[in-house]
């Protein structure tokens, strides 16, 4: 992923500060509207990504082409389109005058730097030998062009190295990505019958709000760094049918989508057990409140994400019905917080927040405030819901490219805000008692609930008396 910005401005700023390509015909294919490329043939949109002469695509353009360009073609397709259009602009170059013949190393630089900036910021469209063979074959063509002094091989080699490495590194953490936490449903550990033996808890680990925030701000920007564009895309990609049959949908499961989302999961349900498996109604409260103060925190920072799941697990059944626990609570603070993530039009609170760290984070000079973490259920479900009121190709068979600014526009967002340098330092005590410490399921969440507040009417009754059953002559 490049370090400089890709987006210099928001939808359709495909050409500004560029020299307007000589394309011929292929200018008269796509669609402009106020200056903006919004339709176009795949062809057409292929031979504006590549460089000729006296033009190099805007990047915003590369990196949408680029995004998009896998729900209509497979990389190592779209790779061999571009060699197929290099080959030929340097076989013209060569046999022109003097004069173009000396644009070659030129042309060359152009070439590879387009190729720089697609193997950095989507190296996974790299990973299968077919993909490696045709970068590899454009590259020794473009040697070609430089063979005097071997500038060009030595940058193309280097180019190559940092894609096997940074290949080798996603490779890693798709290894080792985190085993996902099983809860807890031994009988013994849930059902309070006999005293509660000595263990820890949220508090006893961590008792600062602020503090668990920060934490719980590492984990969040760790997780998300491994999220990459055409992780998302996949989004896109699954929905699809194929197109012609010629659509990309890779079947391969997207880890580290499934392992974030995993991780808003288990801290809903952390939440809610915390708070479920304290015996004392006044421990229990306090437990309450200090989560709710570390969603207050997490807020304050900008991080959507980690609020939304403590507010998730405290609305958890099992949670909300402690009617005597919340009845003692100071519920202020907490009635602020749901009032921001109100889900009524289409969280138009939570947008309001998220828009103002946005902001926040464009000017601010430290990385502390550059902090936005936005729901990541609900930016998913943005993706999802351009793409399916948006189609694919226009009546007239042309790529609506107009759809794919607004959602490339998005995902760079979020690939701005994934860069920010996490400013708190980790505290390997709490991120392990966060990440390990046992869950419930919702099945002994519901057991220790009414443990903790006996049933109140009929039907409550009848299902603790069924769960209690069935858990105690489970084998």
């Amino acid at each position: 992923m490049p370090q400089t910005p890709i987006f210099s401005s928001m939808l359709g700023s495909s050409c500004s500060g560029q020299v307007q390509p000589d394309m011929g015909e292929r200018c008269m294919d796509p669609v402009y509207q106020d200056g903006n490329l919004v339709s176009g043939s795949l062809e057409a949109l292929i031979e504006r990504l590549v460089p000729t002469m006296d033009y190099y695509p805007d990047r915003t353009y590369i990196f949408t082409f680029l995004l998009s360009s896998r729900v209509f073609i497979h990389p190592h397709e779209l790779l061999a389109k571009v060699g197929q259009i290099c080959i030929k602009q340097k076989q013209q170059l060569e046999a022109g005058t003097e004069a173009e013949k000396a644009k070659l190393k030129s042309f060359a630089a152009k070439i590879i730097q387009l190729l720089k900036e697609w193997t950095e910021t989507f190296p996974y469209d790299f990973q299968d030998e077919k993909s490696m063979k045709e970068l590899k074959e454009i590259a020794h063509r473009i040697t070609q062009c430089d063979e005097e002094n071997g500038t060009v091989k030595k940058i193309i080699s280097q180019m190559i190295q940092n894609l096997l490495m940074a290949l080798s590194a996603r490779s890693q953490y798709q290894e080792i990505r985190e085993k996902f936490r099983q809860p807890v449903t031994d009988k013994g550990t849930i059902l309070k019958t006999k005293p509660q033996s000595t263990q820890k808890d949220i508090l006893s680990v961590c008792c600062d709000p602020l503090i668990l925030a920060q934490q719980l701000t590492y984990i969040e920007l760790e997780r998300v760094s491994n999220i990459y564009p055409e992780d998302l895309m996949q989004i896109v990609n699954h929905m699809d049918s194929l197109d012609n049959h010629k659509c990309r949908v890779d079947v391969t499961k997207t880890y580290n989508l499934e392992a974030y989302d995993n991780w808003f999961n288990c801290l809903s349900m952390l939440v809610a057990t915390e708070i479920c498996r304290v015996v004392k109604k006044k421990q229990r409260t306090r437990v309450v409140e200090f989560f709710i103060d570390v969603a207050r925190e997490c807020f304050n920072i900008g991080n959507f994400n980690s609020m939304m799941a403590i507010i998730s697990g405290m609305n958890l059944s099992p949670v909300a019905r402690l009617k005597k626990t919340w009845s003692k609570v100071k519920t202020a603070k907490f009635d602020v917080l749901e009032h921001h993530m109100d889900p009524s039009s289409n969280f138009c609170n939570y947008r309001t927040a998220l828009q103002g760290a946005a902001q926040r984070s464009q000017t601010a000079n430290s990385n502390r405030e550059k902090i936005v973490i936005p729901v990541f259920n609900l930016f998913i479900k943005d993706i999802y819901f351009l793409h399916k009121i948006h189609t694919n190709r226009l009546p007239n068979g042309q790529i609506n490219f107009k759809k794919f600014w607004e959602i490339s526009r998005q995902i760079h967002d979020f690939l701005t805000w994934k860069q920010v340098e996490c400013p708190f330092e980790k505290d390997k005590k709490i991120q392990s008692y966060l990440l390990t410490a046992p869950i419930y399921s919702e099945e002994a969440l519901f057991i220790a609930s009414f443990e903790s507040e006996g049933p109140e009417n009929h039907m409550e009754k009848d299902s603790w008396k069924t769960l209690r059953t069935t858990l105690l002559n489970r084998a």
